[in-house]
């Protein structure tokens, strides 16, 4: 995690990918498939708080980074998902300064932020208690989530803050916000777009985006526009890619 966090500050580019499926052995098959972070799907998967924590143990013990992305800014979960030793959360919705500052708290350990101090697997339950909280402030990895139109007037402010380390552009909601969803060959939604991709990489912030549908040409064009936070595939999509090669009994009946 230390690692992953360096790389990021140094605007180092990071390829990872997103989980949804509640299943420690494909999760397991993708930690170990050279990403260089997963990320687990609270918002939009099967995966509830429970079988996260899972997950998070397998992709740890897999040599992965475990994200959570959240269903939606809340303290209480992200402080147990950190606590069982998540690097960090994709949060969802940020929308102003004060929905980034609330995140912010959430992963950091005071004097920096609101964290509460408990044992938990992230210090092995209280045997490395102390040397995780001189490094967590430092290595915890804050990704927030610009998905929605109102974000556009606060995005400033919002990139201003120190401990965020990447945006992430939700390009599903955030043409959704603007009464167009999915239609991103709308000018409207393009001018929005490179609002705040600009925005992005004039700030000392990564600029992320999910490549839902895996495709290598999309990547390269994606990383030449200065992205360095790419979510790429999904489990679900991996899967669903590599059964549809396999011919069907049916049609040789």
């Amino acid at each position: 995690m230390t690692d992953l966090k360096s790389s990021i500050s140094k605007k180092r580019l990071s390829i990872g990918s997103w989980i949804q499926l509640p299943d420690v052995f494909s999760a397991e098959i993708m930690a170990k498939a050279g990403f260089d972070w997963l990320a687990i799907d609270m918002e939009h998967g099967l995966i509830d708080l429970n079988y996260v924590y899972k997950l998070i143990q397998v992709i740890n013990l897999s040599g992965g980074v475990p994200l959570v992305r959240l269903n939606e800014n809340d303290p209480s979960t992200i402080r147990r998902v950190m606590d069982a030793g998540a690097g960090g959360v994709i949060v969802p919705m940020i929308n102003c300064e004060e929905d980034a500052r609330k995140a912010l708290d959430a992963v950091n350990y005071p004097p920096t932020g609101k964290r509460s101090f408990g044992l938990g697997r992230a210090h092995q339950y209280g045997k490395k208690f102390e040397s995780y909280i001189r490094k967590a402030n430092r290595s915890s990895i804050l990704v927030v989530q610009i998905e929605h139109i109102n974000a556009l007037d606060n995005l400033d402010s919002i990139l201003n803050l120190k401990g965020i380390d990447a945006c992430i552009i939700g390009p599903y909601d955030l043409s959704g916000s603007m009464g167009i969803p999915g239609k991103f060959n709308d000018k409207r939604f393009n001018a929005v777009l490179d609002k705040i991709i600009k925005a992005v990489k004039d700030s000392d912030k990564l600029l992320g985006i999910h490549i839902v549908n895996p495709d290598e040409r999309d990547l390269k064009r994606r990383i030449a526009q200065g992205f360095k936070f790419i979510a790429y595939g999904m489990d679900t999509i991996f899967l669903q890619k590599a059964v549809s090669c396999v011919p069907m009994t049916k049609r040789y009946r």
